[in-house]
């Protein structure tokens, strides 16, 4: 099932500003709220797509990606979209300052409020990716190796040696947060910052795992398989929810962005979705007319030269160019016809040329729109 519109999903215009996207999120956000809607699957699904809209939208980089090439330069792996890939917490961890803390609703509907614990999240990865015309024109999965740092085996990710050696921690008793009131001219004053002790995560480990040194992560390499649609461009960067640094102490993964690069092609130019090829016949084949083959993508193809053809014109093979990114139709494929002028020629071809340098077919004969122009540039300076 396609995606809607994120623009749609929130409810905004594409000139939205951020602010007005926070305050379109949180509208929707309360609306479709777990906690307001419980047991209802397609409430929490709106719950999750008004999270992934606002969490490409209000990134000015993604939300440019995704205002030129739509769904398409937001994942080049299946599973790869933020509100489908991500559980609630993470969302919850994601977003909960935009609701003034770490709940939604200060207690929540029900009395269920969320915790505020700070969550780790993985740094992001940046990767190019080479690709041929004929893999962006038909769109390729393609296997990378990157080293980047993993949840360790050893403790699960936990930091923890045996996996449950924690303690809660005594400055924030769990929470996460320590709470300062200080007295002001207008009375008592209460402030809310990061544990400093536990840096937000409500727990301490007594004992740490030495493969990690309590980190949750280790070095490693991993190989990624990415979908690559069809049509993408050079400098064109795809995004792999998940797939960048594993976080410290099982937080949430960075992502893996991946920038397109074309590799060049022996014959073919790129021009937006068309295609250019510079063809050159002789002077008999222009005069006489000739067939030639023409290389595209995916082969070759025989093209008919009329009899008469001038230098500079231009042929074009509907749909042999490549395919728009977002799915609107296929570019073509424009020959640009070049006449070959050689610098060199035998006694006997000379006598032949100079025999017909005076006949009356080889004068030059302008057409009459080249005789109008001609005829204004002369009145012009008169």
């Amino acid at each position: 099932m396609s995606k809607r519109d994120y623009y749609e999903v929130l409810g905004v215009s594409k000139s939205a500003s951020e602010a007005e996207l926070k305050k379109a999120y949180r509208k929707k956000a309360i609306q479709f709220h777990p906690d307001k809607n419980p047991d209802d699957k397609q409430a929490e699904e709106n719950f999750k797509e008004a999270a992934e809209a606002y969490e490409v939208l209000s990134n000015p980089e993604k939300r440019q990606r995704y205002d030129q090439f739509g769904h398409a330069g937001m994942g080049g792996a299946a599973g790869g979209g933020f509100g489908g890939g991500m559980n609630m917490e993470d969302i919850f961890s994601h977003f909960g300052d935009i609701f003034g803390g770490g709940s939604f609703f200060g207690g929540g509907f029900g009395g269920g409020g969320r915790s505020s614990r700070r969550v780790n999240r993985g740094s992001n990865l940046r990767v190019k990716v080479k690709l041929t015309l004929k893999e962006i024109a038909e769109g390729v999965e393609k296997k990378i190796k990157v080293k980047k740092y993993v949840e360790c085996n050893s403790c699960n990710g936990s930091g923890a040696k045996d996996g449950s050696s924690f303690s809660t921690c005594s400055t924030c008793n769990g929470s996460g947060q320590v709470t300062r009131v200080q007295n002001t001219i207008l009375g008592q004053m209460q402030t809310a910052s990061t544990c400093p002790s536990c840096n937000g995560e409500g727990k301490m480990i007594t004992n740490k795992c030495t493969s990690c040194a309590g980190e949750g992560i280790v070095r490693d390499e991993e190989v990624i398989s990415i979908n690559i649609p069809a049509g993408v461009a050079e400098g064109m960067q795809l995004s792999v929810s998940g797939k960048g640094n594993a976080a410290r102490r099982g937080g949430i993964n960075g992502d893996l962005l991946i920038l397109i690069q074309e590799e060049e092609h022996p014959e073919l130019v790129r021009d937006e979705n068309d295609l250019l090829y510079n063809l050159f016949i002789s002077i008999p084949d222009s005069i006489l007319g000739t067939a030639v083959e023409i290389p595209t993508i995916e082969n070759k193809v025989k093209v008919k030269i009329d009899g008469g053809t001038q230098p500079g014109k231009i042929l074009r093979l509907r749909g042999k160019g490549l395919p728009d990114v977002n799915g609107y139709g296929r570019g073509d494929l424009l020959v640009k016809i070049n006449v070959w002028v050689p610098n060199n020629v035998s006694k006997d071809e000379k006598k032949i040329l100079e025999k017909l340098q005076n006949s009356e077919s080889f004068q030059p004969k302008p057409t009459s729109q080249e005789k109008s122009f001609f005829k204004k540039v002369r009145n012009f300076f008169e």
